[in-house]
């Protein structure tokens, strides 16, 4: 453990892609970096064996109420600086092939995840405290021109909706909160098929981080600083 004067970082979905890389990011920057996931998986395990910096919570599902509430006891009155929430999923949809268990599921990860997750941790921030949530640009309405991925795209609008009110409800204890969309990111959830490492998404969104403050919360960027439509 570091001592009490070191940043804390906690971000979800740890366990590959953007999440990892933004864990990598933060440990090489000094800060104490919790990572949660449903289950560690060799690379994040390797970097929390390299040294100190990385502390790994397993069983935290944010789609479950049991995962949340285990994560909330075991942090207790922890303090953290920067409460990431980056898990999410994606099941494609066209209107031909749709599926309302799967769009379902994506509400209860990608919406009411995050969301449960800033309830249940909330008290962990203080004044000063910031709070991304990792979303898509295909949250966007007025983005939106070529159709399909339903499941995906109203729960990352719904997403959007719920975190512009709690930058809002969260302004007057100093808590700054941003809406990001990381880019097209080369990771599993897209088979590989994106235009950015995660590494270079993770880069961008750190910064974004930093930039964050209370007159600009609410605001739903592009990691590349490009305000995004609603």
């Amino acid at each position: 453990m570091t001592n009490n004067n070191t940043p804390v970082v906690l971000v979800t979905g740890a366990n590959r892609g953007i999440g990892l890389a933004l864990c990598k990011q933060y440990k090489d920057m000094g800060y104490q970096v919790i990572a949660t996931c449903r289950s560690r998986s060799e690379a994040l395990e390797a970097l929390e064996n390299d040294g100190s910096g990385i502390e790994v919570i397993e069983g935290v599902d944010v789609s479950k109420v049991t995962g949340i509430q285990a994560l909330q006891e075991q942090l207790n009155e922890r303090h953290i600086d920067i409460l990431i929430n980056n898990a999410g999923i994606l099941r494609s949809q066209t209107l031909n092939s749709l599926d309302f268990e799967e769009i379902i599921e994506q509400f209860q990860v990608n919406t009411l995840g995050p969301l449960r997750i800033v309830d249940a941790l909330r008290n962990n921030l203080c004044s000063g405290g910031k709070i991304a949530m990792i979303t898509s640009r295909m949250g966007s309405i007025e983005d939106n021109t070529s159709g399909g991925q339903y499941g995906y795209r109203m729960s990352k609008s719904a997403l959007n909706a719920a975190s512009k009110s709690l930058a809002l409800d969260l302004q007057p204890r100093g808590i700054a909160l941003a809406i990001l969309h990381p880019g097209y990111v080369q990771t599993e959830m897209v088979n590989f098929g994106g235009e950015i490492a995660a590494d270079v998404a993770a880069e961008r969104l750190v910064q974004r981080i930093a930039e964050l403050n209370l007159e600009n919360s609410g605001t739903f960027w592009h990691s590349n600083g490009d305000v995004l439509p609603w």
